[in-house]
Parts: C-alpha cells; sequence; structure tokens
C-alpha cells in the first residue's frame, strides 16, 4: 500500500508539472500551419471537411469561442483533452496490474516524448488519442465483465474516434482483431448491449461518409490512394529508430517485448493483458509494414501512439523484472526523452533560436514568420486602395494571416500544396479560391520557400497566367533568409504583356556547408523571366561582401530551365572574386545573393550556411 503511495504521489507530481510547463510552452510557441487551417475550419462549422472529421474544428472553435483568437485559447481545449490520457493509462493500469504498476504507467504517459507532449498542438491526435484510451479501457473491462459503464465508455470512444481522424478505422480494426482471437472477446459478439455501442461507434462515421458521397469521395481518395505511393520503398527502414526516438530505446524495448509475449500463445495470461499486449503489437506491425508503401513525405512518427498507449502498463510490468541499473537507466532516458522534447519546443518558441537555425535542417520553416508577415501584410494594405482583397498564394499563407488578422475567409490561389494536404476541396467550398484576376486592387502574398525550388519557374509561370505579368515583389526575409514572402501589388483586371516573374538564382560554388577561403571565390547564376538581371551581390550575414562579375555564359542553365524567357539566357552565370574583410570572424556564416532586376526590382534570397577560416591581417 506504501508503494502505491508512493507511487501515486509520484504520478500526480509529474503530471502537474508537465501540465504547468505545456501551459506555459502553449502560450509561446507560434501556431502551427495544420493548426491555423483547424482555426479556419471551426470558423466554417460543419459535420466534417475534406481532409478530417469534425471534431478537431468544433474543439479549436470551442476554445477561440471563450478565448478569442489567440494562442492559449485556441489550444486549451487540446490541452485539456491531452492531460485526460495519462489518466487513463493509469486507470487501465491499475485495474489489471495493482496500484504501483498502474500509477508507474501513468507516469510514463506522461515522461514518454509523444505522449507527455499531447495537447501542446490543436491537432486530431489529441482527441484520437484520448478516444483509444476509453476503448482500450472498456475493451479490458469487457473482456472479464459486460457492464452498462464498459459498454457506455465503449460507445463514446469509438464515436469520440470516428470523428476525430480516418487512423481511427486502424484502431477499430485492430482492436476487433484482438478481442476475435480472445475466446472472452468473441462472446461479446452475442450481448446486445455491445452491439449497441458498435452500432453507436458506426454511426459516429455518417458526417464523414456523407461528406464523402457528396463531394466524390475527395476525403477518402486523398488520405487512402492521392497521398500514398503504393509502391515498395525503404521508408519503413526507419520506424524503428524513429520510433525509439519518439518514445525513448529502452521504453519502447520494453513495450515491443510486452507485445511479443501477448502474442504467444500463453492461455496464463489474463485476458485483458492479452487484449492490451495483441492491440498494441497489431497496431504497432500494421504501421511498420505500411511505412514500405505509404507516405513518406510528410511527418508520421505520431502514428503509432494509439499502440504505445496500450503497451505502456505492460512495459511498467516487464520494467520491474529488469536489473535495477536498467531499470533505472529505462526510467532516466524516458525522463530525459521528455526534458529534450520541451526544450526543443521551447527553443522552437524563441525567435533568436529559431534565426540561429536558419539554414539548417532543423529550421522549424512551419512555425516561422507568420507575425513578422502579418505585420507586413498590414502596412502594406494600408498603403492600398480601400476595398484591397487580400489573396494568399496557399492555405498554409492564407490560414496563417487568416488567425493573426481574425480573418477565415483569406482567399487563395490553387497552389499545388492545397492538393498536397487534401484542403483544395474544402477551399473550394468555401469559395475561397481565386484562378483568375479580380476587379479590385489586389494584395497577393506568396511563399517562396513553400516550393521546391525544382518547381519554382513553373509556379511563377503559373501566377502569371491566372494574374498577368507580377510587379516587382516586395520580398520579406525572415530568420537570416532562410523564410522569404513575396508581396505583389497588384492593379484590377489583368496587366496585359510579357510575363515578369520573380528572380531565380543559385550558388554553385561554394557548396553548403563548405569553407569560404579567406581569398575567396564564388559562382552561380541567376536570371529574371521578362526582364533580366541588372546585377547580383554576394552577402555575408546580410552585408554585401560583393558585386559579382554578371553575364558570363551559362549554356546549362538555360538547358535545364527550358521555359525561361530571361532575355539574356545563356549569359547568366556570375563570379565574385575577393579577400575577406576584417569584419568577417571565423566560424559559421550566412552566404547569400541579391539579385537587382532590370525592372529596378532588388530580391534577396537563396541562402546557405558557410564556414570561414582565421584570415590573417589584411584578409
Amino acid at each position: 500500500m506504501q508503494d502505491g503511495l508512493g507511487a501515486r504521489r509520484a504520478f500526480v507530481l509529474l503530471w502537474a508539472a508537465a501540465c504547468v510547463l505545456k501551459l506555459v510552452v502553449a502560450a509561446r510557441l507560434p501556431l502551427f500551419v495544420d493548426e491555423a487551417f483547424y482555426w479556419q475550419e471551426g470558423r466554417h462549422l460543419a459535420p466534417a471537411y475534406s481532409d478530417l472529421p469534425g471534431m478537431t474544428a468544433w474543439l479549436a472553435r470551442l476554445g477561440t469561442e471563450f478565448g478569442g483568437d489567440h494562442l492559449l485559447a485556441l489550444r486549451m481545449p487540446f490541452l485539456l483533452v491531452g492531460a485526460f490520457v495519462p489518466w487513463w493509462v493509469a486507470r487501465i493500469g491499475r485495474r489489471w496490474f495493482g496500484d504501483r504498476l498502474g500509477w508507474h504507467a501513468g507516469s510514463l504517459a506522461v515522461l514518454m516524448p509523444l505522449s507527455g507532449t499531447l495537447g501542446l498542438l490543436a491537432l486530431p491526435d489529441v482527441p484520437l488519442a484520448l478516444a483509444t484510451v476509453l476503448c482500450l479501457h472498456a475493451g479490458t473491462h469487457l473482456t472479464r465483465q459486460v457492464s452498462a459503464l464498459a459498454v457506455l465508455e465503449l460507445g463514446i470512444g469509438l464515436a469520440l474516434g470516428a470523428l476525430s481522424h480516418y487512423r481511427f478505422a486502424g484502431v477499430m480494426v485492430a482492436g476487433a482483431a484482438a478481442m476475435l482471437v480472445l475466446p472472452q472477446g468473441r462472446r461479446l459478439l452475442e450481448d446486445p448491449r455491445v452491439l449497441l455501442a458498435l452500432a453507436v461507434g458506426l454511426l459516429a462515421w455518417a458526417p464523414l461518409l456523407m461528406w464523402n458521397l457528396d463531394h466524390g469521395d475527395a476525403g477518402v481518395r486523398f488520405q487512402f490512394v492521392d497521398r500514398h505511393p503504393w509502391a515498395l520503398h525503404a521508408g519503413g527502414l526507419a520506424f524503428l529508430p524513429v520510433q525509439a526516438a519518439m518514445v525513448t530505446p529502452l521504453l519502447l524495448a520494453a513495450m515491443l517485448r510486452g507485445a511479443w509475449h501477448c502474442a504467444r500463445p500463453l492461455r496464463a495470461l489474463r485476458p485483458p493483458w492479452r487484449f492490451l499486449g495483441l492491440f498494441g503489437g497489431l497496431v504497432a506491425g500494421g504501421f511498420f509494414l505500411l511505412g514500405f508503401f505509404t507516405d513518406a513525405e510528410r511527418v508520421s512518427f505520431h502514428w503509432p501512439l494509439p499502440a504505445w498507449l496500450a503497451l505502456l502498463p505492460l512495459a511498467a510490468l516487464l520494467l520491474q523484472g529488469w536489473p535495477r541499473h536498467w531499470r533505472r537507466a529505462a526510467w532516466a532516458t524516458t525522463a530525459a526523452g521528455a526534458v529534450l522534447a520541451f526544450a526543443w519546443l521551447l527553443a522552437v518558441s524563441i525567435p533568436a533560436v529559431r534565426a540561429e537555425l536558419a539554414g539548417s535542417k532543423h529550421y522549424p520553416r512551419n512555425f516561422a514568420g507568420w507575425d513578422a508577415l502579418a505585420a507586413e501584410v498590414r502596412g502594406a494594405l494600408a498603403d492600398m486602395p480601400d476595398g484591397t482583397v487580400l489573396v494568399g498564394d496557399s492555405f498554409k499563407v492564407g490560414a496563417q494571416l487568416g488567425f493573426a488578422m481574425g480573418d477565415p475567409d483569406i482567399r487563395v490561389l490553387p497552389h499545388p500544396l492545397n492538393a498536397h494536404h487534401g484542403r483544395s476541396p474544402q477551399l473550394a467550398l468555401w469559395g475561397l479560391l481565386v484562378d483568375q484576376p479580380l476587379d479590385s486592387d489586389v494584395l497577393l502574398v506568396a511563399a517562396a520557400s513553400d516550393v521546391p525550388f525544382k518547381n519554382t519557374l513553373q509556379y511563377y509561370q503559373s501566377l502569371c497566367d491566372w494574374l498577368g505579368p507580377l510587379p516587382p515583389p516586395q520580398v520579406l526575409a525572415v530568420d537570416n533568409l532562410a523564410q522569404r514572402f513575396l508581396l505583389f501589388r497588384l492593379p484590377p483586371g489583368r496587366a496585359e504583356g510579357q510575363c515578369t516573374l520573380p528572380a531565380l538564382a543559385w550558388m554553385d560554388a561554394p557548396a553548403a556547408g563548405a569553407v569560404l577561403d579567406c581569398a575567396y571565390e564564388a559562382s552561380g547564376w541567376a536570371f529574371k523571366d521578362g526582364v533580366g538581371v541588372e546585377a547580383v551581390e554576394l552577402l555575408l550575414d546580410g552585408r554585401v561582401l560583393a558585386r559579382a562579375d554578371y553575364g558570363r555564359p551559362a549554356p546549362q542553365v538555360a538547358e535545364y530551365w527550358r521555359n525561361s524567357t530571361d532575355p539574356t539566357h545563356p549569359d547568366v552565370g556570375f563570379v565574385a572574386r575577393g579577400r575577406l574583410p576584417d569584419w568577417v570572424r571565423p566560424g559559421r556564416h550566412r552566404l547569400a545573393l541579391r539579385v537587382h532586376g532590370r525592372d529596378g526590382s532588388v530580391e534577396d534570397g537563396w541562402m546557405q550556411l558557410v564556414r570561414t577560416p582565421r584570415c590573417a591581417a589584411g584578409g
């Protein structure tokens, strides 16, 4: 009993500390792109949407309805829902593994990075996780005894999951399979109360089903067909290392060991234990196998979370049998994982840290630059005629500016990202897609960093096809040029003439991460469709380092960018030579280009990290 009280006290302290820490981080962490779109969906309430069922948007609307369009208000319902999950894990563990191990399982749920950070962002994984633990608690109870409360909990969990995400279908399939393996589970099919709960869970899919029937199965096709290659690739090999990072290695080993024990046909195991182990093993194994065939471009490390929530009580049990030093190591590494996860999120919330990460693979692009962009847009609109229409180039820009400016109806262009994230049908339903010039002044905001570089020219040309020749852009550079936004002031209607596009440029040498010698040489190319380039300057940490010798032959550029209309092809190359000035210190620097167009435009960008050595006096 004393051990149980101590474990309970430790859990409550950990849980309370985590809640306070999540509250602090949630109030500071910039808005994530998907959160902004869920806020936008919440301002257009509906039973279901093109990308998801309705629950995430409803929770987002609930938070902002009470707290206004503020970060913490948007995230508050998700913080509250996420705070329940460790308690339900502990509840499952206490019922079937004893008080001490149950509270340990709850503590592991608080410390495990993937579940410990749950609720920090307004994402569908939060209600999905709560639905999972509700169903797990009810399922373990039903393997021993059917009661009205367990049936009610099962029905609520199934309905909540169906209203949260398409992925819950996999949770249902795994749960049904685990139950059918157990004789006690198969007997539940004879109980009308259980069948009623299952019927409620199935009916909860009706809004999503009706939406897809009304819109040509667009949501189903995106989630299960369009976004996945469905061809064998090596992406599944990353499953174990990625999950080891997300749930910590020793805890992952304990959970997988628990799943393996329960998968073996040992009748001595209690039915609730086997149900948890089979469910967790089926979900984890299913996502591991799917990793070799499904979407490898977008983040999916959070998909197996339902498996780990089921296996945490078994992991707590197995850890008790480990030698003391291994047991301590498991708890220590799990706690260290939680500290690192929160430290990373706190770091991302600090502008100076984001700026320092600029140019590296760790730069948090989807969190960065939106407040600065909103301020720039407000200033630009103040200088434009009354009635000017604000248009974003993609759902990302439209949703983020919408949240910052309190306008959920910012129009957007038919950007490839809209389809890539399954948002095009929803934007079309709201009447927010613009594919032709408007009869009013327009401020077009484009996120230049959102398009892969190889597709940039094609995308700029599509802007011209829709809107006519583009004027010189106002460039907003964020975090040392890691994030670039282009603002175009467009007149009413469509301007006539040859397409004038933003510049494209590249540095061939030095390569990213290379050394910029004391006696340096930099080379590359730059072109600007419609008018051409007047000059190219080399920037180091935002300061002009040299004016390049521009106009050198670069026939390979015209060969690659065959659709380019820059009149100076093939002479679009440049070389810059010189000696590093005294103000350059040894270490890491950001080398970038400034392109002057013949139309008077000035565009900064194309930044990469380089290193400089210690140079003798005079260079």
